[in-house]
């Protein structure tokens, strides 16, 4: 498509884990005044209200069974309305560089000659560690944090040796279908069966859901609770030191008394 007078801006914009107090102001003013808006499925409905009411709303939500368009049929939707001199806020959960493939449209938009500027958001690790207060850095327990896709090809050919233990902690987007995979693995490659593990679903959400286990216990938990997506796993001591945990060890004890 031949480009307009006037290329419009694509605007890569991050809506943070769900809660629409936690986009930042130029977020939320993109959000108000876009007239089209192109969002993935796990957009929160309350961050979408903020549109104004003559905006077009284009959904590309993808789940891992399906996908309304492919990536290359997105980024080609991303060029063919900004040539068109439209503006345009591609909205994605958390942040748009984080798990978000917000790299890739921004590159098909520069090859195309469409401007292209990026909003971070609160990521969906730290928006979720956040949430259950649960922090992912803490000077008696960790000073390494690592993220990582549950859904990354070639899985179980990876060396995951060291990315979690003793003063580390590993953050897992997409890893509900894949907790078994992802904790045997993570087991096979040296991580102790007991150490601590967190699965936040919803986070920042009225329907949040904290729920814990040791590493070995991980899939049971996953199919026992029916975890579903959105959600992250937090693998760590840290676990261990939020103000629910801690709640929950101090009942465990007085039970145990």
């Amino acid at each position: 498509m031949e480009k307009t007078e006037h290329t419009g801006t694509v605007h890569l914009v991050g809506a943070g884990p769900g809660d629409p107090d936690l986009l930042t102001l130029r977020a939320a003013r993109l959000i108000m005044g876009a007239r089209i808006i192109v969002h993935d499925g796990l957009v929160d409905p309350a961050v979408l209200a903020l549109a104004r009411s003559d905006a077009r709303l284009i959904s590309v939500a993808k789940s891992r069974a399906r996908h309304t368009l492919p990536q290359e049929e997105i980024n080609a939707l991303l060029v063919r309305e900004a040539l068109a001199g439209h503006d345009v806020v591609r909205l994605k959960g958390g942040d748009p560089f984080i798990f978000g493939r917000g790299g890739e449209e921004a590159e098909a938009c520069r090859a195309a000659g469409v401007t292209v500027q990026v909003v971070p958001g609160i990521s969906a690790a730290m928006g979720a560690a956040a949430a259950a207060q649960i922090p992912l850095t803490h000077r008696e327990g960790a000073s390494i944090v690592t993220f990582v896709a549950g859904q990354c090809k070639g899985l179980a050919d990876q060396d995951w040796a060291g990315l979690a233990g003793k003063g580390r902690t590993l953050v897992i987007y997409m890893g509900v279908k894949t907790a078994p995979l992802i904790a045997e693995k993570l087991m096979e490659d040296g991580l102790a069966p007991d150490v601590p593990v967190a699965v936040i679903e919803n986070a920042a959400r009225p329907q949040m859901r904290v729920l814990r286990a040791a590493l070995a216990g991980l899939p049971g938990m996953v199919l026992r609770e029916k975890v579903k997506s959105p959600a992250v796993i937090v693998i760590g001591e840290v676990t261990a030191r939020s103000d629910s945990a801690l709640r929950q060890f101090a009942l465990e004890a007085q039970l145990q008394a």
